[in-house]
């Protein structure tokens, strides 16, 4: 055999073992995050819903539906971690650009799972749970035999029905948006244009989602930690508050015992009085208990760490803005080659990597719990063991078209200078300055309103409290009765 001919076999055994190599890597990725989303499913779901005493193939149904319910929060789960998983490779390799045993990060397997995220995301939300719901709620046509095929049937038939209808309106949209003729003639570009427009439309809902529930997120967050942690004593007696409520207590106990018949005492009420003063009593123990490190350290840590975050948030946002008008090259754009290990995607190095993978975690956990807390989608919210089969299919898919937006969302607030890959960056809205444009200032407005109207409630709230003003009775205005005319 020549050396040229060896020379090229060598390089093509080099590509097979590499693609191998990432195969093996991603399927052990994937995997691992299905197991986790497995069991958090199972956590949550309701278990009647799963039991062979009523009827063995409701609960086949219901099992094939859990899987594919799996399926997707699995690749929710790795639409988050994708970006920062592209970051810290990036550092990594920066830092150790010569070991042997990193070298398997490279840009090619990156480029791969931006792609395979794509494409499961795509087949989650056009194909597997609409699937899974009809599937669910399929029962057969009239007068076939009944079983699992039937309900099979049953379903492809209804999403393909759908599938023709969403392809229609997408067909339409595209040729009232486009100017391009080929759009307005032919559905045979089907893979090349017709998909990637409608997950451009899917991933212009989510941002848009994205960017209204993050900033009542973070106002959320302010709450909830307040009500998690306990709050330092600021000129506050809590033994004498806990003395007076367990008194309180007592007293309403007693009315409770010597009420009977000839009485007149609502029992019913009572019982309410003593339940709030009770859970009253419970938090004050609480506090009363808690060590002087977690009271005076740990709430004003936390409440720092979210006023930190969400002030970085705001100012790197504010910044991209700028570079908006000033500079072309801050709008987001998509590459097909990611050069890793080459060049730092911060101006602060691997400090700059850290904070933006930390910032992205603080957004999407933001936009999570103000999604959760917002009062069109608060009957999603799953409840431990008693969450029926399509409330997980809701949640799945919202969850999933959260995620799924979020590389789109952290690129075009400019909280990362990593740069969309594969068909991530071909969406036609990106291109958009006034779209971009706008989306900042939303952004950073919401989000300056709700800091500074939640933090100056809070602060108020803790003042009146601290000084007792709370406990002052309110002014009584009375009104003066009209004159009589005469």
């Amino acid at each position: 055999m020549a050396p040229a001919e060896q020379d090229a076999l060598a390089v093509r055994q080099q590509l097979f073992h590499e693609r191998v190599r990432e195969c093996i890597i991603c399927a052990l990725l994937f995997a691992s995050l299905y197991i986790l989303c497995h069991f958090i499913i199972t956590h949550f779901k309701k278990h009647t819903d799963f039991t062979a005493v009523h009827d063995d193939e409701d609960a086949a149904v219901n099992r094939i539906a859990l899987g594919l319910c799996t399926f997707t929060l699995a690749v929710a789960l790795g639409a988050v971690l994708l970006l920062p998983f592209s970051i810290i490779s990036n550092e990594v390799l920066l830092s150790f650009p010569q070991n042997y045993y990193i070298q398997w990060l490279n840009g090619s397997l990156i480029h791969g799972l931006w792609n395979l995220v794509f494409l499961f995301s795509n087949l989650s939300l056009v194909f597997l749970m609409p699937f899974a719901y009809f599937f669910t709620e399929s029962e057969g046509f009239a007068g076939s035999k009944k079983g699992i095929m039937a309900r099979v049937y049953e379903t492809s038939v209804v999403l393909l029905l759908l599938t023709l209808l969403v392809l229609g309106m997408v067909w339409v949209a595209s040729a009232i948006v486009g100017n391009n003729a080929a759009s307005r003639q032919s559905l045979y570009d089907l893979w090349e244009y017709y998909l990637p427009y409608l997950y451009s439309c899917i991933s212009l809902f989510g941002v848009l989602l994205l960017l209204l529930c993050t900033p009542f997120g973070l106002s959320t967050m302010f709450t909830v930690t307040g009500k998690l942690l306990v709050k330092p004593r600021l000129l506050e007696d809590l033994d004498e508050q806990l003395s007076c409520t367990r008194l309180e207590e007592a007293a309403v106990s007693r009315r409770i015992s010597s009420a009977s018949c000839w009485l007149n005492l609502n029992v019913k009420l009572l019982w309410e009085q003593f339940f709030t003063i009770r859970s009253k009593r419970r938090k004050l123990e609480l506090r009363h208990r808690a060590s002087p490190w977690q009271r005076n350290l740990g709430y004003p840590l936390a409440m720092l760490g979210l006023l930190a975050l969400t002030g970085i948030s705001v100012l790197i946002v504010c910044f991209h803005v700028l570079e908006l008008l000033l500079d072309d090259a801050a709008m987001p754009r998509g590459i097909q080659d990611a050069s890793l290990g080459q060049v730092s995607f911060s101006i602060f190095g691997s400090f700059g990597a850290a904070l933006q993978v930390v910032l992205i975690f603080y957004l999407m956990v933001s936009s999570v719990v103000g999604f959760y807390s917002s009062p069109l989608f608060t009957q999603l919210l799953p409840e431990r063991q008693d969450t029926p089969l399509t409330k997980i299919i809701g949640n799945c898919v919202s969850l999933l078209v959260l995620s799924s937006a979020l590389p789109v969302f952290s690129r075009t607030l400019g909280i990362t200078r990593f740069d969309l890959l594969g068909d991530f960056g071909r969406f036609n809205w990106l291109g958009n300055f006034y779209i971009v444009f706008l989306y900042n200032m939303g952004f950073a407005g919401l989000t300056t309103l709700c800091l500074v109207k939640r933090v100056s409630w809070a602060i108020q709230t803790e003042l009146i409290h601290a000084f007792g003003l709370h406990k002052l009775p309110l002014p009584v205005t009375r009104s003066r009765p009209p004159s009589n005319p005469s």
